[in-house]
């Protein structure tokens, strides 16, 4: 049987307060990159692997990115694409929001608006900021199968470490596992294992969040906020996140200068 492509969270609660003033007045997976909003590119990417369904949260002018793109996502279709017959046309992406800002009066960080996102996906989803540029990255069903196999409860995707985090996040071994390395806010010393940053994206299992390894309760109903890091190291620890590297143009568009560059280019 083939596998199901995967349901999305998009990361899309973050103030933006380094790119004030642009998000004074809007969201940051609005701020237009190359004609288009920053989320739309994720939203295409999902679109063209076939993903179904995604959930979008949000915080900080939370309704602007609902009313731009409402309940049901559909992709132009792209310069030269082929025609598809309607059996296996792209019919676009239906989507949730989940407004922590509405219902919490802020966002609930990574791993609480993950957990609170959590009834409205699948088994196995995936991840995305929607504040990242990645334009060329791909959520292959292909990865899906093999990540839903592989009994682990998280699969990353590690890009080279930009200017702005020379030290990178984590490493990565000669199997395949990402590597909880100690922070540093340098580059690795000569003979020490490489170091990369995390790229946001990822595949997660729904098991990650539950008690053992995430004390939030299921839903997270009283809005607790949590960071994703500490769950994703100790999972490290025990040898539950595999890791890939990404070597496509990727940019984390958190300052002006970096939008600036990206529009330049």
């Amino acid at each position: 049987m083939a596998q199901r492509p995967a349901t999305a969270l998009l990361l899309a609660a973050g103030r933006g307060e380094r790119m004030r003033p642009l998000t004074d007045t809007c969201p940051k997976p609005l701020l237009q990159v190359r004609g288009k909003p920053l989320l739309q590119w994720q939203l295409e990417a999902l679109a063209r692997a076939g993903c179904e369904s995604a959930v979008v949260n949000t915080a900080w002018l939370g309704e602007h990115i609902e009313a731009r793109f409402g309940e049901h996502f559909h992709p132009a279709p792209r310069a030269g694409a082929v025609a598809t017959t309607p059996a296996h046309a792209n019919t676009g992406v239906a989507l949730r929001y989940s407004h922590e800002g509405r219902d919490f009066g802020g966002a609930l960080e990574t791993a609480g608006g993950i957990v609170r996102a959590l009834p409205h996906l699948a088994d196995v989803f995936w991840v995305a900021a929607g504040d990242v540029f990645a334009p060329d990255f791909v959520f292959d069903t292909a990865a899906v199968a093999a990540f839903a196999a592989s009994g682990l409860l998280a699969q990353i995707w590690l890009v080279p470490n930009p200017a702005h985090n020379p030290g990178g996040d984590f490493g990565l071994s000669a199997d395949g596992l990402a590597l909880n390395l100690p922070k540093v806010a340098a580059p690795a010393n000569a003979g020490a294992p490489p170091r990369y940053t995390f790229s946001t994206i990822a595949l997660y299992r729904r098991a990650f969040f539950k008690a053992i390894w995430c004390g939030i309760p299921p839903g997270n109903p009283t809005g607790v906020k949590a960071p994703l890091a500490p769950l994703l190291r100790a999972a490290m620890d025990a040898g539950q996140v595999s890791a890939s590297s990404y070597t496509g143009a990727w940019t984390d568009v958190g300052t002006p200068g970096r939008l600036a560059e990206l529009n330049f280019k």
